[in-house]
């Protein structure tokens, strides 16, 4: 990551909200997808926001650090979420972890990274031999993507719009850019799959959430069709093991 960045400047809102309801939604069936894969032992969580996906993670490890290059997210989370977490104020380029991990979560993260190879190299150091990654970006390719390309609104899918550039978006993965980056760090893919079908926006979906047109049984029913349509959900994963 370049030195001139402001990580505390990007999380926050401009013409488009960093963060909707519907993306708290979104983690736990993200890690509801993660669970059959999870080892025991040691967590690493990348990028921590405001701690949303840090509960979750405290639920299935008690040995959980955090590196994140926001110092007011860490201060926000110490207060938060939990002070047992183990905080490390910096960025994953420059992170001096002496570690190994058995469960590294890089959550929706990926896309902000000026060098996401280098990234990757690094966490396949960082994992134990029995040790997954757990690869999350939005997905280029979600319905709610393409309809906003048809209406003018993005040039093209996997485009990055002002208001994502200001929030420190680099890059928009579909699959198959995912997981040749994964194979360029020197990861193993084991898995790959998609997360919620998404034919809405988040800032729609709060709008229907809130005004009780869809419900929990049509989020649920979102989530089971991403499984037959990995292409076509809000996020793509892949779940990577320690490469050669």
């Amino acid at each position: 990551m370049s030195a001139a960045r402001d990580y505390n400047l990007e999380y926050r809102d401009n013409t488009r909200k960093y963060t909707y309801e519907f993306d708290y939604i979104l983690r736990g069936y993200m890690m509801q997808s993660f669970v059959p894969f999870l080892v025991p032992g040691k967590a690493l969580e990348m990028g921590c926001y405001k701690g949303e996906f840090t509960k979750l993670i405290l639920k299935h490890f008690s040995d959980v650090t955090v590196v994140e290059a926001a110092d007011e997210l860490i201060d926000y989370c110490k207060r938060e979420v939990s002070d047992d977490v183990k905080y490390i104020h910096a960025t994953f380029e420059t992170a001096d972890l002496q570690a190994a991990y058995d469960a590294i979560f890089l959550m929706h993260t990926l896309e902000h990274l000026d060098d996401p190879v280098l990234v990757l190299k690094r966490i396949n150091q960082w994992l134990t031999d029995q040790g997954r990654l757990f690869l999350v970006v939005p997905n280029a390719d979600a319905p709610s993507r393409q309809i906003a390309v048809k209406m003018g609104l993005v040039p093209y899918n996997s485009a990055v719009i002002e208001s994502e550039r200001l929030h420190g978006h680099r890059k928009t993965y579909s699959l198959d850019t995912l997981e040749h980056e994964a194979l360029s760090g020197g990861l193993k893919v084991i898995h790959r799959g998609g997360i919620f079908f998404k034919p809405l926006a988040g800032s729609q979906f709060d709008e229907a959430l809130a005004a009780k047109v869809i419900s929990a049984e049509y989020l649920e029913g979102c989530y089971k069709l991403g499984m037959i349509y990995p292409d076509l959900c809000a996020s793509i994963f892949l779940v990577c093991e320690k490469g050669n």
